[in-house]
């Protein structure tokens, strides 16, 4: 092993006395500085708002001009005008938004909680069962719970007023993980919020009400290197953007049952136990970015269950409808009027297909990927529907959950269209 021992503590000095102060004075400043203002459930979400923030500031983060204001206030008009060709769901009533990343980062920050919450209570209660805790540990348990090489140190047992020392630190476990996860949480975030181009850009509710906003700083980075303008850019995403809200404000189920579902994998989420072990053990306090890194390296995964393959099926096909129903209503709209509109569609399913790098992160460190899997199969059923019935047919799915395809139909449209023709018998 290094002479760097865990949870911030160096090697033996050379005078012999078996520990370092210098190390337990780092480890314990380190403490201090993450735990000033402790939190009252699993995720600190002060903290997180605050090492957002900052973070966005760091990167850069320029205010919305009035000219941008006003060509996000166009196009999303232009979207609505076309949009009312292609769907039987009528415009939102609030009027469009133009948003920097921290507005946005604001303004979505409510259901980031909902989302995040199961996740972040059991690797709470994980990372507190980990260790046994408590003013009044034994000796003996207490030289039990410390990591193998601290043990090493204290051949004779922990002496007494080292074991005063520890035992505060050993009851900190649950405030360290939610303050570690919380600053993770704040970097993931900040790194979504420079790639994501809408309110409804991945697919899900983001806001607690249906929001038609676009953020110009980051829809300038798409046209980039295909070779699109920034007009058709803007007006494309104006489309996909209003279509979400559309959805999401018209479909008065829809919401809850996103929320649902996810909130249904979340809680199959589980901890891998014995890499959360070994990642402790060589956790280093004295170093800002040690437990950041535990909480990042995949120790979130999905329990291998039939419940909890059954709750990712759910989802992921809830997504594609979603995603798929927007395709071809998108396309619809569109007609021969935009050109540019068959690389910006290919730009954009490659885009949610893959997800980019902050997306990637977020995923490995909450353990939930929103990938809409199946969602040219989606857009292929929605379409099949409309131009062998009707756009009212196509929209009429949505009026309750039970008619809409499963996952089985969207690799078969023909059947699914013949069977929801049949005539139902009593």
């Amino acid at each position: 092993m290094s002479g760097n021992l865990p949870f911030g503590f160096g090697a033996p000095d050379s005078g012999g006395d078996g520990f370092d102060m210098s190390s337990l004075g780092a480890a314990l400043q380190q403490l201090g500085q993450m735990m000033q203002n402790p939190s009252s459930g699993p995720v600190n979400w002060p903290m997180v708002r605050d090492i957002a923030r900052k973070a966005l500031a760091t990167a850069g983060d320029p205010s919305i001009s009035d000219a941008q204001q006003r060509a996000v206030v166009e196009s999303v008009r232009l979207a609505d005008l076309w949009l009312d060709e292609a769907t039987t769901f009528p415009a939102i009533g609030a009027g469009p938004r133009a948003w920097s990343r921290s507005e946005w980062l604001e303004a979505t920050l409510p259901m980031w909680q909902r989302y995040v919450e199961p996740i972040a209570i059991q690797m709470q209660q994980v990372m507190t069962s980990s260790m046994p805790t408590g003013a009044d540990l034994s000796p003996d348990d207490l030289n039990a719970a410390l990591p193998e090489q601290l043990r090493g140190m204290f051949p004779g047992g922990v002496p007494d007023e080292m074991a005063a020392m520890l035992r505060p630190m050993m009851g900190m476990v649950q405030q360290l993980g939610a303050a570690a996860f919380s600053m993770q949480l704040g970097q993931s975030l900040a790194a979504l919020a420079q790639e994501v181009v809408g309110a409804g850009d991945i697919g899900i509710p983001l806001t607690t009400d249906a929001t038609c906003a676009l953020l110009p700083n980051n829809i300038d980075l798409i046209g980039e290197g295909i070779g699109v303008s920034a007009d058709d850019v803007r007006l494309y995403l104006a489309l996909r953007e209003s279509a979400h809200q559309r959805l999401f404000a018209h479909v008065a189920w829809l919401r809850p049952r996103l929320v649902g579902a996810i909130e249904e994998y979340a809680g199959g989420i589980r901890v891998d136990t014995s890499r959360l072990g070994d990642a402790l053990e060589g956790i280093d306090l004295s170093n800002p970015d040690a437990l950041q890194q535990v909480m990042a390296s995949g120790l979130l995964q999905p329990a291998d269950t039939d419940e909890q393959r059954a709750a990712l099926a759910r989802l992921e096909t809830l997504l594609a409808l979603v995603e798929g129903w927007v395709d071809d209503v998108v396309d619809i709209a569109i007609g021969g009027r935009m050109p540019s509109a068959v690389a910006l569609r290919e730009t954009m399913r490659r885009r949610r297909a893959a997800g980019g790098p902050a997306e990637k992160m977020f995923s490995t460190l909450v353990g939930i990927e929103l990938r809409p899997r199946s969602l040219r199969e989606a857009a292929t059923l929605f379409a099949a529907v409309r131009s062998m019935g009707s756009m009212d047919q196509r929209d009429g799915l949505w009026g309750h959950p039970d008619l809409l395809p499963s996952a089985d139909d969207l690799t078969d449209p023909l059947g699914f269209i013949e069977r929801s023709n049949e005539p139902d018998v009593e």
